[in-house]
């Protein structure tokens, strides 16, 4: 009788535990978005987590709010999900209420100790502190079976130096920069290899043409140094090199359309967790890989414009919020990050100096860190004309982060403001970004919308009904032009 009241005392001691320590709610009030992106009951599939900065400083002090959500087959949040969660750390730094207070340890029957919290009215808020050693840490936050969510966040060394820019570094953009409903359908070569063939009405069309019909003026093309090299993206075929990219402008240009074209400065994926340095420049003197980037990019380009189908936008690398072309242009060499950067720009005006250029960080709703990359690349002289932003929510917070952050940023620069990958939340995410006031605004690019993501073709290559809302987006924004 004494054992069995002894192991109810502590059961009843850890159910008072877990309730002492529920996390935060997000503030109360709805959003005007709550009903797009919110639902009250559902079957939770997977965790979301978002990190409101991925890049702090390793002094034992910078920190950031972790926000953790469940959500349904939709993406959709569910506001009733009370889950247990456990919060894993892999690196230097930890995890605490946003009040400071401790979270509650366990630890695994491997030895590794984690976080358990539980979420409150659909949400749970915690803090990251980062340790004293600069890292790449990786958080994942379990619930049961769900799909684990996961978030790096790359530290700094303590002696950074932080720079903001002077009002003479924050000129007015000039050229002329035109609105966008676009689509990266880069992957489309190698669809079309496999046979895959796409239809509209029940008619069979070709793909750049069905999007043109559909009410898209623009798309994005991503370019990869060597891809054909062993360790590259496509081995041996060189899928999205320059010979891939050619052919694919050539097809964009004949359709009447725009181009914007995507350097990842990499022979692989270039992405916040990996920018891998080019195998044709590894050994390479700092001076010399500037160059490199330099004369590559006006490579590129003049071939482009020799054809005919000069860009009409340029990204100088491709969400580059943690640097590019690792360890030289990591962000935690701010000064070699920017260097490599400003050469980038050169190559692409040493072919054409009316070209807009845009500078790519995957921060949509991340107002902290779009701030904190923005100073201290401006102020280290990266000239640029607009700013691109990724908006995914399983990343990049909700659509009022988006909304707040994308008005912030054109305010603080007084540079236009493109919403350059999306999958989720079509409608919304252009009537954010052609919401932003003084037509800063200058529209949005979905991400391999033939493939991958919240698709508008279906797996047979048939247009499917959530492919209309194009038509009204452009009729809406592209015809006030």
């Amino acid at each position: 009788m004494k054992t069995l009241f002894l192991d109810l005392l502590k059961l009843f001691s850890f159910l008072i535990i877990i309730a002492l320590i529920k996390c935060t709610p997000s503030e109360s009030g709805k959003s005007k978005y709550s009903d797009t992106s919110m639902v009250v009951d559902g079957t939770p599939v997977g965790v979301m987590l978002t990190s409101y900065s991925t890049t702090l400083i390793a002094n034992g002090k910078d920190n950031t709010m972790l926000r953790i959500t469940i959500i349904d087959k939709n993406g959709k949040e569910i506001t009733s999900a009370e889950n247990d969660l456990d919060v894993y750390v892999k690196g230097s730094g930890y995890i605490s209420n946003t009040d400071e207070s401790k979270v509650y340890n366990v630890i695994d029957s491997s030895g590794v100790t984690y976080a358990k919290c539980k979420l409150a009215n659909g949400v749970c808020n915690l803090k990251f502190v980062a340790g004293t050693i600069p890292d790449v840490i990786k958080i994942e936050v379990k619930s049961d079976s769900l799909w684990t969510a996961g978030h790096e966040i790359h530290t700094v060394p303590a002696d950074f130096v932080q720079m903001k820019p002077t009002s003479d570094q924050l000129p007015e953009t000039k050229v002329y920069i035109n609105k966008m409903i676009g689509a990266d359908i880069s992957f489309l070569p190698e669809m079309e290899a496999k046979g895959k063939k796409f239809y509209d009405g029940g008619e069979e069309i070709e793909a750049i043409q069905l999007l043109k019909n559909h009410g898209f003026n623009f798309i994005r093309l991503r370019i990869f140094v060597n891809p054909e090299n062993k360790n590259g993206y496509s081995p041996e075929i060189g899928y999205c090199g320059l010979a891939y990219t050619l052919k694919m402008a050539k097809r964009v240009k004949d359709a009447n359309m725009k181009i914007l074209l995507d350097f990842h400065y990499s022979d692989y994926w270039a992405d916040p967790q990996k920018q891998f340095k080019p195998e044709a420049w590894e050994g390479l003197n700092f001076e010399q890989l500037k160059d490199s980037v330099k004369n590559y990019t006006s490579r590129v380009l003049m071939a482009m414009k020799e054809q005919g189908t000069m860009p009409d936008m340029v990204q100088v690398g491709n969400e580059i919020n943690h640097g590019m072309i690792w360890p030289d242009g990591h962000i935690s060499n701010p000064d070699g990050l920017a260097a490599l950067l400003i050469s980038g720009v050169e190559g692409v005006k040493k072919v054409d100096s009316n070209v807009p250029i845009m500078m790519h960080i995957a921060l949509g709703g991340i107002n902290d860190e779009s701030v904190f990359w923005l100073d201290n690349m401006i102020a280290r002289g990266v000239e640029f004309d607009i700013i691109g932003i990724s908006y995914y929510p399983r990343w990049h917070g909700t659509l009022d982060d988006l909304n707040s952050n994308a008005n912030d940023l054109v305010s603080r620069y007084n540079k236009p403001l493109n919403i350059v990958e999306y999958s989720d939340y079509k409608k919304e995410v252009h009537d954010i970004v052609f919401g932003l006031p003084d037509n800063m605004g200058k529209g949005a690019c979905i991400w391999e919308p033939l493939s991958w993501g919240r698709q508008i073709i279906s797996e047979d290559g048939k247009t499917i009904e959530s492919i209309l809302v194009y038509d009204s987006l452009s009729e809406l924004y592209l015809n006030r032009e």
